[in-house]
């Protein structure tokens, strides 16, 4: 199993992002897929998910900004990032949970500045 997140780049504090995760192998498909977001000098963080059956949950600190969704047939996940916050900096990473398993891609990396 594969996942490749993309979509990251700098942006001014109000602006939007849409990151987006391509989940490629495997047999059986995902339970969910999860955002998780690192910034320098701090703990990753959970940020959202969805599930295979288009239920999203969101961390409060981002809850009524960013969206998650699902192009089932394209076998991606995006997060539509809106009204972006300095606080917002980070390397996003998603990851596909298997249940038996997680599978990390590799990160994308979001600059917000003031």
């Amino acid at each position: 199993v594969q996942l490749q997140a993309s979509g990251g780049g700098s942006v001014q504090a109000g602006g939007s992002l849409r990151l987006s995760c391509a989940v490629s192998g495997g047999t059986f498909n995902y339970n969910a897929v999860g955002w998780y977001r690192q910034a320098p000098g701090k703990q990753r963080e959970w940020v959202a998910l969805i599930t295979s059956d288009d239920v999203t949950q969101y961390a409060d600190s981002v809850q009524g900004r960013f969206s998650a969704s699902r192009e089932a047939a394209k076998n991606v996940v995006h997060l539509q990032m809106n009204s972006l916050k300095p606080e917002d900096t980070a390397v996003y990473y998603c990851v596909g949970d298997y249940g038996h398993a997680q599978y990390w891609g590799q990160g994308t990396l979001v600059t917000v500045s003031s």
